[in-house]
């Protein structure tokens, strides 16, 4: 009979150990409600949206295409610019076509400077006649010097007004690539703002998206408790379920303030607003159970014995 009743009574003495283990009866050392890190995408260009396949609550996967915003007057702009660099380019001067006139010549003078050597070793020719020819060589050397700097100063600066419109057109494709809509994470779609068809311009939000699958939940603790806590700490985290009972879940301390503040009037009494407390962030893995904005509360392991 003895035996009988203890097994009757072992379900109620798993219950009465698991709230023993806890903090004074099962109370919670810090509650709080959950939030994610939230991101807000705002539009970097200006004009219609064409396109835009996104929900409210939809799954996200990072760098999604999502829709695209008109770049028409974009596309024109870089075709102009096109344009113009091939009507650049043609301004261009051939230089060795340029200069090939005054190189025929100054080869000429090379000739009938070695015709008049061989003369002057026959005396049939003067010093004077070699002296003047010497004196046209170098006339026609130093034309072409100066005619084949002004020809290279001259594309320089062509080539110059090529990579100024080569740089415009880089950052008119930076501008078209920023007009395409993307996720930047992995997350669910908590807003949208706007719908497709509508004119959007820069800075104007389209859409707002968390990563839920790990929440935050933001507790506030006394200054006594504050010196057993460190970041990195585990602790227990619970959430209400139906029937009035309590579903938990692993935490990891992720960040402490280093300052105090007053007791958010919003989750204690007129009379705990009074005490000074800080900010804690307990990270969890969310089974998708845990809502954005839902209350919980933490007993931190040093306290569970």
């Amino acid at each position: 009979m003895l035996m009988q009743n203890i097994y009757k009574l072992f379900p109620f003495l798993i219950v009465f150990l698991l709230f023993s283990c806890s903090n004074g009866n099962g109370k919670a050392d810090a509650y709080g409600s959950f939030e994610a890190e939230e991101i807000i995408v705002s539009a970097e260009g200006n004009g219609k949206i064409l396109a835009l396949t996104l929900e409210e609550g939809q799954l996200l996967k990072a760098n999604q295409y999502l829709g695209y915003i008109d770049t028409a007057q974009l596309h024109l702009q870089k075709q102009q610019l096109k344009a113009q660099i091939e009507g650049t380019y043609a301004q261009r001067t051939d230089i060795p076509k340029q200069l090939k006139a005054l190189q025929e010549k100054l080869s000429g003078m090379m000739n009938e400077k070695k015709r008049l050597e061989s003369l002057l070793q026959s005396n049939a020719a003067t010093n004077k006649q070699m002296d003047d020819l010497n004196t046209e060589i170098q006339v026609v050397r130093s034309q072409l010097d100066a005619t084949r700097s002004n020809l290279n100063v001259q594309n320089k600066g062509v080539l110059s007004q090529i990579d100024a419109m080569e740089y415009q057109i880089s950052s008119l494709e930076n501008a078209i690539q920023k007009c395409l809509i993307h996720s930047p994470i992995d997350g669910t779609v908590l807003k949208k703002y706007i719908n497709q068809y509508e004119f959007i311009s820069t800075g104007r939000p389209i859409f707002k998206i968390a990563d839920v699958s790990k929440m935050i939940l933001k507790v506030y603790v006394t200054e006594d408790q504050l010196s057993s806590l460190k970041l990195g700490g585990n602790c227990t985290v619970r959430i209400d379920k139906k029937d009035k009972e309590l579903k938990t879940y692993k935490g990891n301390i992720t960040w402490i303030s280093s300052e105090s503040e007053f007791t958010p009037k919003m989750i204690q009494t007129k009379n705990e607003r009074v005490n000074l407390v800080y900010a804690v962030k307990i990270s969890v893995k969310n089974d998708g159970d845990i809502k954005i904005g839902m209350p919980g509360e933490v007993v931190f392991d040093e306290n569970i014995h």
